[in-house]
Formats: structure tokens, C-alpha cells, sequence
């Protein structure tokens, strides 16, 4: 499951760079923004519930029918289909009022017309990630975890092959203009909506094996759908307070009066999400069923235990991860994403941009960690509440630093707004989480994230010091950034791996059950 995951969150990564490559900022801006929408109008409509209550649900349909559940999950993927094709038809008719209510007027963004076009192309992608993620949640609770972490590469692949393509037709000044032909427009369109399909569809020969038949079934009435409709009223309310915010954010990028101040936002968190999905993603897909089993049978202490043990297996790696990002980042920008038709200077700013994100990199697993814990209870409640509170810090810290900073470090403010945030609401779910379960214990997860964070910190200094050192020779340009950042990184490296194995961290050698593809009991 995790080399599963390395591999699509590292096409991923791939897909992200040719395709900032391709279309710059100006289109990169409608592009980015059109491509958000799907993804937020499914997760206020269905995408929290499928990703948090349901795996309980389908656990304890899985016990308590004398099908094994599948009549129950079929029902689910009815409402779903159902839902969402009737959702993606009114979307695809609101497309311009719901880009413009992200956007602005069109003095905010040139390409408004444009992001119009490419939302009516990208918004069909809301049925697809509905079905695709019960299906994923379906073959979860089978125990089958590693088609729905495969299934992305095939999406990634169509995507790089399309921005590979769009690159070959157009001309990179045009790009950066704003200027792309009607044909140029329905490739990339086309191909970024194919990718999703195909991902999708890519998850049905995976649950045949398990012996699960997608079927509609309409005997709706007494199925035992109420409860995923109770909890999902919270989680309605968690959804509704990150969608705010993001509304507000999305606001603020386009009014910072700097180019590209969106895209760039964008292009940085995806940079930032790569070791959180490579590590934290895999742990939380193995664990959720099993803190569900467990909450279900009242075996608190094994929900408090299955949860230390991810926060500290997901550390190992996100820990250097996280100190890396911060110290290495402006390079690391340069390096990935100042090619054809993106600057040097707007690299070294995607950079600076992750590095303010990278501030919370930890502090958000554990976050989204958490969240599973409460959501295994059966506790929705809770973390909309707690919720609501991460999103009024995150908004205002960002209108402090958007007032405070100048027009070009404002997406830096964003991004450190963000990261406070889930470090707040890091630290209040910990304390409920501990009265809850009735955590006695928990110094030793800080004593291993105090050892980590000892050993991570050394190992950044020194690649900072090392890649420093060689900018300052070999200049700060693409190839003294790169010179840069493979000394800083290869002296950071050996020297953290070094510095755990001999402060014998037990989950270090844990990290192999990771690679091996499973959680060991």
C-alpha cells in the first residue's frame, strides 16, 4: 500500500510540474481554479462523509448482515450515483456564478472566461470522485487497501500525457500571455477529466476480486442509511467551515495584486502534500478500520494505541520532511518549477511558499490522525466544532499577514496562515483526544517526536549550511539551485538516518513494515 502511494503521489508530483510547466500563471490561474471546483462542491455534498463515517458504517454493516454488508454498500453507491449526477448536471449549469464567486470580477482575473470553459469540462469529475471513493471505502473494509492507492498513477499518466502534448501544440510566449487556441483548450479540458474517469474505472476489476457486484438497488426505505445521514450532518458542518475558508483564501490570492499569486498557492500545497499522502495517508487507511473495530467492541485503550502508534511511525518521515522543506524550500521551488513557461523567481517563490506550509506539516498528520480517531467513535460532533475553530484562526492570521506583508509575500502570509491553524487544532484535539480515551501515557509520544525533532533539526541545519555555502559559489540560478539543493540534501540525509538508528527509535524499524506493504500487528 505505501509503495502503492509513493508511486501515485510521485506521478503526482510529476503531473504537477508538467503541467505548471505547460500553462503558467495566467492560464494556470483559470486552470487551477477551475479544477478546484469539482473537488469542492463534491466534498460539500458527499465527500467528508464518504471519506470519515462511512468505513465505520460499512464495518458494522459487514458484521450485521447475513450478506457481509453488501447489500448496504450497494445501496450507498445508489444515493451516490444518483446524487452526484444530478449535482454535476446543476454545477455544469452554474459553472460562470460559481467561478465568479471564487474569482471576483474579471479584473481579478484575465482568464475568467477561460476558467468558465474549463469548469464545465472539469465539473463531471464530482460523480467520478464520489464513486470512486465508496469503492475505495468498499474495498478498504475488505482488507483490500492497495487498488484505490494504485489507481491514481493511471490518472497521473493520462494528465502528464495531455500537459506533455499541450506543451507541443502551443508556443510558450502565447501561454504566458493568456493566449491558447480553442483546440489547445479542449485537450487540456479533456485530458485532466479523463484522468479522474480513468482512475475510477480502474477500481472495479479490484473489487470483483473481492467478490462485492456493483449494482443500484433501490430498496431504499428501512435499509439502515439514517445513521450515515445523522453523522453526516457533522461532518456537513466540518466541510462547510474548510469550504469557507477556502472561499475567502481564494479571494484574497486573487486580490493580493500579484500575478499568479493562486496558481502558486496551489502548485506549493501540492508540494507540501506529497510526504504527508506518502506516509500519513498509507497509516491512516490501514488504521481506520481497525480503531473502527475496536471503538466498536469498546476497546478504547486499542484506539488510543493504534492511534500513538501512527503519529509516531508517520513522524519518521515527516518530521525531516517538515525541517527539510523549511530549510531547503526556495531551492527546492527553483529546481521543480522554473521551467518553460514559469520564471526563476517564481519558483524560488513556490519555494518560500512551501516552506511557510511545511510549518505544519506535522502537526496537520497528527491532525488528520486524529480526526480518524473521533470519526472511529462515531463522534462527529467534535471535530466540526474544534473545526470551526482551526478555520477562524487560519482566517485570521491570514488577514493580518495579508495587510501586514507586500503584494508578493502575501502567498507566503496564506500559507502561514494555514499552518498555524492545524497547529492550533492540533493541540485541542490532543486534549480531548486524552480525556476520551483516557490517554495516561502520552509522554512517550512526545519523547519520540522530541527525538525526532532533535535529530531533524540538526540534519536541516547542516543542509542549510551546505546548500548555502554552494549558492553562494555557483550563484543562485537553476543550476546553482540545483547544485545547491542535492549537496544540502545528501549531507541532511545520512546524517538524520544516522542520528535515529543510534538514538534506537523503536518505530524507525517499523517504517519497513510501511515499505513492506502492511501494518504489523
Amino acid at each position: 500500500m505505501a509503495v502503492g502511494t509513493l508511486l501515485s503521489r510521485g506521478t503526482g508530483f510529476l503531473r504537477t510540474i508538467v503541467i505548471a510547466a505547460a500553462i503558467g500563471t495566467t492560464i494556470g490561474d483559470a486552470y487551477n481554479t477551475a479544477n478546484t471546483i469539482p473537488n469542492i462542491v463534491y466534498e460539500l455534498l458527499l465527500g467528508g462523509v464518504l471519506t470519515s463515517v462511512v468505513v465505520p458504517l460499512l464495518v458494522a454493516a459487514a458484521r450485521r448482515d447475513g450478506d457481509g454488508g453488501d447489500g448496504y454498500a450497494q445501496r450507498l453507491l445508489t444515493v451516490v450515483v444518483v446524487g452526484l449526477t444530478v449535482t454535476t448536471a446543476l454545477a455544469i449549469g452554474l459553472a460562470p456564478w460559481i467561478i465568479r464567486l471564487y474569482v471576483g470580477g474579471t479584473r481579478e482575473v484575465a482568464a475568467a472566461r477561460l476558467a468558465v470553459t474549463f469548469a464545465r469540462y472539469f465539473l463531471p469529475q464530482i460523480l467520478f470522485y464520489g464513486v470512486g471513493a465508496l469503492l475505495g471505502a468498499i474495498l478498504n473494509v475488505r482488507g483490500s487497501f492497495a487498488p484505490p492507492m494504485w489507481a491514481p498513477v493511471l490518472n497521473n499518466a493520462v494528465v502528464i500525457v495531455t500537459g506533455g502534448l499541450f506543451i507541443a501544440v502551443t508556443r510558450g510566449r502565447d501561454v504566458v500571455a493568456g493566449r491558447v487556441s480553442g483546440g489547445a483548450t479542449l485537450l487540456l479540458a479533456l485530458g485532466t477529466t479523463l484522468g479522474i474517469v480513468a482512475q475510477t474505472l480502474a477500481l472495479f476489476p479490484a473489487l470483483r476480486r473481492t467478490g462485492f457486484r456493483f449494482r443500484l438497488r433501490w430498496d431504499l426505505r428501512g435499509a439502515g442509511l439514517r445513521p450515515a445521514a445523522a453523522l453526516g450532518r457533522w461532518v456537513l458542518v466540518y466541510v462547510l467551515a474548510n469550504q469557507v475558508a477556502f472561499l475567502v483564501i481564494t479571494r484574497l490570492a486573487f486580490a493580493a495584486r500579484y500575478p499568479g499569486t493562486f496558481t502558486i498557492y496551489v502548485y506549493a500545497f501540492v508540494l507540501v502534500s506529497l510526504p504527508y499522502a506518502v506516509v500519513a495517508v498509507s497509516v491512516i487507511t490501514a488504521l481506520l478500520p481497525r480503531m473502527s473495530a475496536s471503538a466498536l467492541d469498546g476497546r478504547l485503550g486499542d484506539v488510543s494505541a493504534d492511534l500513538s502508534r501512527g503519529l509516531k511511525l508517520a513522524a519518521v518521515v515527516l518530521v525531516p520532511a517538515e525541517l527539510g522543506a523549511i530549510a531547503l524550500g526556495p531551492l527546492v521551488g527553483a529546481v521543480l518549477f522554473a521551467h518553460h513557461t514559469l520564471s526563476l523567481g517564481t519558483g524560488r517563490l513556490i519555494g518560500a511558499t512551501l516552506a511557510a506550509y511545511a510549518v505544519s506539516l506535522v502537526p496537520f498528520a497528527g491532525f488528520q490522525m486524529q480526526l480518524r480517531a473521533f470519526y472511529a467513535l462515531r463522534d462527529t460532533r467534535t471535530p466540526a466544532l474544534v473545526n470551526i475553530g482551526v478555520n477562524s484562526v487560519n482566517l485570521l492570521a491570514d488577514l493580518v499577514l495579508f495587510v501586514a506583508l507586500p503584494p508578493r509575500e502575501r502567498v507566503v502570509g496564506l500559507a502561514l496562515g494555514y499552518s498555524l491553524s492545524y497547529i492550533a487544532g492540533y493541540a485541542c484535539f490532543a486534549v480531548l483526544l486524552r480525556r476520551r480515551l483516557g490517554i495516561t501515557r502520552p509522554a512517550r509520544l512526545t519523547r519520540t517526536l522530541v527525538r525526532l525533532g532533535v535529530a531533524g533539526a540538526l540534519a536541516a541545519g547542516l543542509g542549510y549550511a551546505v546548500a548555502h555555502l554552494l549558492t553562494r559559489v555557483a550563484g543562485d540560478g537553476a543550476g546553482g539551485s540545483a547544485l545547491g539543493l542535492l549537496a544540502g540534501a545528501g549531507a541532511a540525509t545520512p546524517l538524520y538516518v544516522w542520528l535515529v538508528l543510534r538514538m534506537r527509535i523503536p518505530e524507525v524499524r517499523e517504517i519497513g513494515g510501511l515499505v513492506g506493504g502492511r501494518i504489523r500487528p
